[in-house]
């Protein structure tokens, strides 16, 4: 995309065009949206404030919920907006700026997946070490490194190119939110070599951090069949079930959106994976984290409890 092509606007074809239906999804994607916001950053403000949930574990946690806000964040306020307003137009820039902040945040979503991975591997394989070899140094580093890796192996490498693409035919994007698939549809530039570099970029982050989830987690699954007990074995399995599913609900959907064989393809479906994505995928996130971890659900319940007094103390 060039600052002097012809078209400097586009145009969202959004979901549906019925109005009923907007309603009903503006309603569902603003309750899910200012679910999934509170839910995280809840996390986040336990993490930050309960002397007990001061591990690496809800270290990488409090940063995968950030992440999850910004994501969610960056998509859904703008289509809540246009569903409102009917307002389906955006300038360049704001094209521009939404897909660097998507890719930005989702690609290191997945490399932190992976950091947490490693977590997991040693706290189950390297009990007595644990909080030596995860120290707050080497926590840090690696968040930092997820947000490195996901700039110069995803971000800049397409951008670049991206930056060169032309748009005269048309203006009108076939989703709810400025995506490279649906842009790269309406271009009249030969986009051959730019969906390569985005195919082989998505698909060397997805199996570089899947193996590296892999390697983990198989070791922890030869360190937990080895455990006598049945109870210990099953705490060991909870404290990485969490992670597990989180793991399935961010590569499925990635997997069905992005790697395709050609981007002419039809978007419905990638549209309907797309909204699971940006919005249910976040909110779930606060559920799975809570639901599956005993030590969270009883500050939460303490802290609701605690809330509830001071409220009726002050009635």
């Amino acid at each position: 995309m060039r600052n002097h092509t012809a078209i400097t606007t586009f145009i969202l074809l959004g979901l549906t065009d019925d109005p009923k239906l907007k309603v009903l999804l503006f309603i569902f994607l603003l309750l899910t949206y200012m679910l999934s916001v509170t839910g995280n950053l809840t996390i986040i403000t336990l993490t930050l404030v309960d002397p007990h949930l001061k591990t690496p574990m809800y270290f990488f946690l409090r940063n995968f919920s950030f992440l999850e806000v910004s994501f969610t964040t960056v998509c859904i306020p703008r289509f809540l907006y246009s569903l409102s307003t009917g307002d389906n137009t955006v300038t360049y820039n704001a094209c521009a700026t939404q897909i660097f902040f998507v890719f930005l945040f989702g690609a290191t979503e997945f490399f932190l997946l992976a950091a947490m991975s490693y977590d997991r591997y040693v706290a189950i394989c390297k009990p007595l070490h644990y909080m030596t070899i995860m120290n707050n140094r080497v926590c840090t580093l690696l968040v930092l490194s997820c947000w490195l890796l996901a700039c110069w192996l995803v971000i800049f490498p397409p951008l670049i190119l991206g930056l060169n693409i032309d748009f005269y035919a048309s203006n009108v994007v076939d989703h709810f939110y400025r995506d490279t698939t649906p842009l790269m549809q309406i271009s009249c530039t030969d986009i051959q070599l730019l969906e390569m570099m985005g195919f082989i970029s998505v698909l060397v982050t997805l199996l570089v951090t899947l193996v590296m989830m892999m390697v983990s987690y198989t070791y922890v699954a030869l360190i937990i069949l080895r455990i006598p007990s049945i109870s210990q074995r099953k705490k060991a399995f909870s404290t990485c079930s969490s992670h597990m599913i989180m793991i399935s609900l961010s590569y499925g959907s990635c997997f069905f959106i992005y790697l395709k064989p050609s981007i002419k393809q039809r978007t419905s479906f990638s549209k309907g994976i797309a909204v699971l994505n940006t919005s249910v995928a976040p909110l779930l996130n606060t559920f799975i984290y809570t639901l599956w971890n005993q030590q969270v659900k009883k500050i939460v319940s303490f802290s609701t409890k605690l809330m509830f007094y001071f409220v009726i103390q002050r009635i």
